[in-house]
């Protein structure tokens, strides 16, 4: 901790310090330093109320655009709410910082007064020997590799300890206790600086990606709203044609899905992918499927939807391996999963995410259940931002190779997930 403490005690010294392109000032005493913390979780408080109302307007507009104008105001707005988020995450981050910094204080002061406190302990132990006083039966209990809650049991029992005696003891009983919550609260702000770090991170890409876009999208259209209707209308068109040609693809794989080697249905098989849980839409031939052929024609839903806004943490259902990443979106743009990961578990089970923004792990690499894979997001066929999650028998499932599956519909080769019908599993089995 020793290095540590030296960064800590440059940062009171120095005035103003800069992190991550945010200038802080910093106080010459903790109290002083206090006080500023306390400043920016009102500025942070501030700017939580700026980003629900940004999120509220993105909720109103959630959905595909219908128009170009529409379109490049959503793009606006996500734009917008990160830009607030990273101001936001980068005043958590000077927080933390700043809390590390009175903590390690407080830390080096109590660490003195237990120090301070045994040693008034030890000398009054002294002096009792030394008038050949009464010496109390919790003494033992000071051996090399005693416990201390054992010591503070004895004491309480012992009626012949000093009113003095028994005071410095429990003053030292306390201070230990303050210590431990104060190194407790250090480790804890050192794990959540870690966090925001990454937080900001993936902000900093999401605006990268909101960025390109807006650029894609105007180049695309060349800023005419008869272009976007155009290809809006030739992405409706296509989704429904590839649909129907996967299902023929996927028809002719000679697969048999060994269903001795799944796991018994149940709950616990797997985690949620994401945090907080709301379904859009469910598997198999769901009423909206029914209801909407041109989108899932008429083959039903292979998987489940997520809600998800732009930029949430997507997590592995399980532990395993990943297959495979890929973006459809490079061979036939907005028609298919746009970003997906494939990860196979050790359970006979293999899940699917689809329509990320980002992408944050590669083929071959190992992830631990919960790991994040990378953020949701609205890439490929999607009629606003969320996360399609799929889960596969995993002797059923194979990524097509480079030159296996040329699509018709987009005169270019798809690589992408591919099972029979047989090979798809309702997730919500086994959550």
């Amino acid at each position: 901790m020793h290095h540590l403490r030296n960064l800590c005690i440059s940062l009171i010294v120095i005035s103003t310090v800069t992190f991550f392109g945010v200038t802080t000032t910093y106080a010459e005493t903790a109290e002083e330093l206090q006080s500023s913390i306390d400043s920016l979780s009102s500025k942070i408080q501030a700017l939580d109320k700026e980003i629900a109302e940004f999120n509220k307007k993105i909720s109103s507009t959630q959905g595909e655009a219908k128009t170009l104008k529409s379109a490049l105001a959503s793009l606006e707005l996500r734009r917008g709410v990160l830009a607030k988020e990273i101001d936001r995450t980068r005043l958590r981050i000077t927080e933390t910082q700043s809390s590390i910094v009175v903590t390690e204080e407080k830390i080096g002061v109590t660490q003195n007064k237990l120090t301070q406190n045994k040693n008034a302990l030890a000398e009054t132990l002294r002096s009792l020997v030394y008038q050949d006083a009464s010496i109390p039966p919790f003494v033992r209990t000071l051996s090399n590799g005693a416990k201390f809650s054992d010591m503070v049991e004895e004491l309480k029992r012992s009626a012949d300890v000093s009113t003095a005696l028994q005071a410095k003891v429990e003053l030292l009983a306390t201070t230990r206790l303050d210590l431990d919550n104060q190194k407790t609260l250090y480790e804890s702000n050192k794990q959540k600086l870690e966090k925001l770090n990454t937080s900001l991170a993936d902000q900093k890409q999401l605006v990268e990606q909101a960025s390109k876009d807006k650029n894609t999208l105007l180049a695309e259209t060349k800023n005419k709203e008869s272009e976007y209707q155009r290809l809006l209308a030739e992405r409706q068109k296509k989704k429904g044609e590839l649909e129907a040609e996967m299902l023929d693809v996927e028809s002719k794989l000679k697969v048999i899905t060994d269903v001795t080697k799944l796991p018994k249905v149940g709950k616990g098989t797997l985690q949620y992918p994401l945090a907080n849980v709301k379904i859009t839409q469910y598997f198999g031939n769901t009423p909206f499927a029914s209801k909407n052929p041109q989108v899932y024609n008429g083959g039903g839903h292979n998987g489940v939807d997520f809600s998800a806004k732009v930029g949430t943490p997507i997590l592995a259902a399980a532990g395993g391996t990943v297959l495979g990443t890929g973006d459809t979106d490079r061979a036939c743009n907005g028609v298919s999963y746009g970003k997906w990961v494939l990860v196979k578990h050790a359970n006979g089970l293999t899940t699917l995410s689809a329509h990320l923004s980002v992408i944050q792990v590669s083929a071959g690499q190992s992830v631990a259940s919960g790991e994040k894979l990378g953020l949701s997001g609205n890439t490929g066929y999607s009629t606003g931002p969320h996360l399609h999650f799929t889960v596969y028998a995993s002797d059923s499932v194979h990524i097509s190779g480079p030159t296996e599956y040329k699509s018709k519909v987009c005169g270019t080769y798809l690589i992408m997930p591919l099972a029979p019908a047989t090979g798809y599993l309702n997730p919500l089995s086994y959550f």
